[in-house]
């Protein structure tokens, strides 16, 4: 999940929390379900719900393989996921205890299928993409039109040179940005192969004198103000750029765009710990955040994408209806999932990426 922090947890599970089969001890992204939805577990459920948050997949590892973590459910992000059931951490899901199972996209399940084969330990939570973000306005003072392909403003030589004046911002997550380069050469986006690597870091190396700044989130602002004009980034935090950016100036305009070759898609999961002192609860609450009207409160609160079919009518349309929250059936088909790399090629990315940061 890309964080967006709206709210507060609502309570802090700790040390001296106790743990009953009457609890459902519950660990995900900060500022990721409004208060009022898990107000309403509260006064409909007979378990009681501990709620706790986290701000980065790391710190869940860290807890989860460390053992004893008392968390009945948790929500990594799939790629983090999918090496974490190699390690036992987690139990199968039960389906015969969510109800609301049947009203999950099929297609988002064969996508998360990438990270967990049958979808046997997890249940997708929200999803989204990374794309490109961009000031209409200044691209088209600079290049007339916008790119048919939306990568060529942060790959191409030529047209991310027309924009350097106005500025390219990179998001910094190595194995996103550089499964995006081996994608926009026409090579496998989830290649580990030396020679596919040093062709992206060469590309990436050739108009890394056009980019302004690599960071995860400072350009939701940047974009906003007109401080940059290109974003390669995250659905959710570009699109709220835009909302900014109207709040200043109605007339700008910050758009967001899946590249017509397609792009990178990720997903948040729900999962149970091996450990989980309350499987069942942990079940009643994934079938709670399935409930239609739970799962368009999300959506409708953090601007990504939710799986739940059935939540999709209650989701405001001026979300619903945006192509770059939700996408059609075939854009979606264009999408790839980041699957995890080995730990030695991890090393050899992270070195191959701080190089290019560095310009070294």
């Amino acid at each position: 999940m890309r964080i967006n922090k709206k709210i507060l947890s609502l309570c802090l599970l700790t040390a001296s929390c106790s743990v009953s089969a009457a609890q459902v001890n519950v660990y995900n992204w900060f500022g990721y379900i409004p208060e009022d939805s898990l107000q309403v577990f509260r006064d409909t459920s007979k378990t009681e719900l501990n709620y706790d948050v986290y701000e980065s997949n790391e710190i869940l590892e860290t807890k989860l393989l460390s053992g004893g973590s008392r968390y009945d459910l948790v929500v990594p992000s799939a790629n983090f996921m999918e090496r974490q059931i190699k390690t036992g951490i987690y139990q199968k899901i039960d389906r015969s205890k969510i109800p609301n199972y049947n009203k999950l996209d099929p297609v988002i399940l064969k996508k998360v299928e990438a990270y967990d084969p049958g979808n046997q330990y997890s249940v997708p939570y929200a999803w989204g993409s990374v794309g490109v973000g961009y000031n209409v306005k200044m691209i088209k003072e600079r290049l007339g039109e916008i790119p048919e392909n939306t990568f060529d403003m942060v790959f191409d030589p030529e047209v991310s040179g027309k924009l350097k004046d106005c500025g390219i911002a990179v998001i910094d997550s190595p194995a996103e940005a550089m499964a995006m380069a081996l994608h926009y050469l026409g090579l496998d986006p989830n290649s580990e192969d030396k020679g596919d690597l040093k062709k992206a870091e060469a590309m990436v190396r050739a108009v890394r004198g056009n980019y302004k700044y690599f960071h995860n989130g400072s350009y939701r602002d940047d974009l906003a103000n007109g401080d940059i004009c290109v974003a390669l980034g995250y659905n959710g935090i570009i699109l709220a750029g835009n909302a900014i950016a109207k709040s200043i100036d109605p007339d700008r305009e910050i758009a967001y765009s899946i590249p017509n070759i397609g792009s990178l898609i990720w997903f948040d999961v729900m999962a149970i710990p091996a450990d989980a002192p309350n499987s069942d609860g942990a079940h009643e609450f994934i079938n709670f955040i399935l409930e239609p009207k739970i799962g368009s409160s999300i959506s409708n609160m953090v601007k990504y994408a939710v799986p739940n079919l059935g939540a999709n009518e209650y989701v405001e349309p001026e979300i619903f209806n945006d192509p770059g929250i939700y996408p059609s059936d075939e854009v979606k088909e264009t999408l790839f999932a980041l699957q995890a790399h080995t730990q030695k090629f991890d090393r050899i990315l992270n070195r191959a990426w701080t190089n290019i940061k560095t310009n070294r």
